[in-house]
């Protein structure tokens, strides 16, 4: 196959998935294992999960991060800066185009109801992830130990980074001592999935929402694009986590720092980040858009304003993967840093069986998302059917159920 070829299938593979991938890093990353490993044999296990613990390492968005990274094998450097351009784009799209029309209109589209029914698709997406990893990551008792203790830690509200570094430097520590650890090898399959989601849903990162309440407002400093495309670019540069973690970095920069944003306009614009597709972190955008039209007052300025901001949030990501990609092969073959991947591969494992708890908290509230989720998951297990098209199918009967509602229940 052609470079030219291969080139084409990953921007057109990460193009198609940001713009239906909703769920956040875990469900991401679970799509990407499905289609690019299970289905497509775009690369072996062992080396996906190489990639994601490697992406776990680094700062920035982990699912952007493992689509640059998977891209990068594939289609070389081309392909590193196409497949993270193209997985980006969608999402960085809608949201700029939700920030128009909330310039416009002064409020966000209601899209309750398409939530509702992708949501609990996405919670099958995950748990099949799960199980089909259980019997072959912790293949060993001390792995799976480590894996249990990760996932007890997360439930309790350990920071996800504490755990993962602790559990793959514990690993590499028994190693110098012990001159072994039980390996993972053959199928171990997806190792590091949601690292990056759990904090979205961590009870403990919720408090951060209560900030708002009672925070004063500074007095704004004079708006300048390179100062928002260098602020952005310094958040993408440091920033480890979730969602919230974005929240605190945006609201100590734009809303106490700069003072560009007030409260109300910083929660809208993590809510549009969460409503659409892709990653997280093309809040950017949104706050771009409103920040540069409240100074410019034209969409032209407020454009340009958000693509500075977009690149400025997602730039260091590409500089990170393109510097660690070719060191991962090299690590693996370390006794002791492989020791060391192989301990964030089964501490992920238990990080991931939290986030099914968290998230299925809050998507599986009644019979109808309780079935939705038992449907796909069955379709996910005895079929091979592209896991996009459950998402799509998600939407649709989220939508139905909204249309049927009055005619049930008059």
């Amino acid at each position: 196959m052609s470079k030219e070829t291969r080139f084409r299938e990953v921007v057109s593979y990460f193009f198609m998935l940001g713009c239906v991938a909703f769920g956040g890093p875990a469900a991401h990353v679970a799509l990407m294992h499905r289609e690019l490993v299970e289905r497509k044999q775009w690369l072996t296990e062992q080396r996906f999960v190489d990639l994601w613990a490697a992406t776990n390492l680094i700062p920035g968005p982990n699912s952007t991060e493992m689509a640059i990274h998977i891209s990068s094998v594939r289609a070389g450097w081309r392909g590193l800066i196409g497949g993270g351009i193209a997985f980006i784009l969608p999402a960085a799209l809608m949201v700029t185009a939700l920030a128009w029309g909330y310039t416009q209109f002064g409020h966000l589209p209601q899209a309750s109801w398409l939530l509702y029914g992708v949501k609990p698709v996405v919670i099958a997406i995950v748990v099949h992830a799960l199980f089909g990893l259980l019997r072959t990551a912790w293949r060993s008792i001390p792995l799976g130990a480590l894996g249990l203790a990760a996932g007890a830690l997360a439930l309790v509200g350990i920071n996800e980074l504490l755990v993962l570094f602790g559990c793959g430097v514990l690993a590499g520590v028994v190693v110098s001592a012990k001159g072994h650890l039980p390996r993972i090898s053959g199928k171990t399959s997806l190792a590091a999935l949601p690292l990056a989601s759990l904090g979205t849903v961590s009870p403990l990162a919720k408090p951060l929402l209560g900030l708002t309440d009672t925070l004063l407002s500074p007095i704004a400093a004079p708006f300048g694009l390179g100062q928002l495309f260098f602020t952005f670019l310094k958040i993408g540069a440091v920033l480890y986590g979730s969602g919230y973690v974005l929240l605190a970095f945006l609201h100590g920069d734009f809303v106490e720092g700069l003072g560009w944003l007030s409260e109300d306009q910083l929660l809208d614009a993590v809510a549009v980040g969460q409503l659409t597709p892709g990653p997280l972190f093309t809040t950017a955008s949104f706050v771009g858009y409103l920040t540069g039209y409240e100074s410019f007052g034209t969409a032209q300025g407020a454009l340009l304003a958000s693509a500075l901001a977009t690149v400025g949030i997602f730039l260091p990501s590409f500089l990170f993967v393109a510097a660690v990609n070719p060191w991962i092969p090299r690590l693996r073959d370390s006794r002791f840093f492989g020791s060391v991947l192989d301990g964030v591969v089964s501490a992920a494992i238990g990080l991931m069986g939290a986030v099914a708890i968290f998230l299925g908290q809050a998507a599986l509230v009644d019979v109808p998302t309780i079935a939705a989720a038992g449907i796909a998951f069955v379709l996910l297990w005895r079929t091979k059917l592209n896991s996009i098209w459950l998402i799509v199918g998600g939407a649709v009967f989220g939508v139905g159920v909204q249309i049927a509602l009055p005619y049930v229940i008059p």
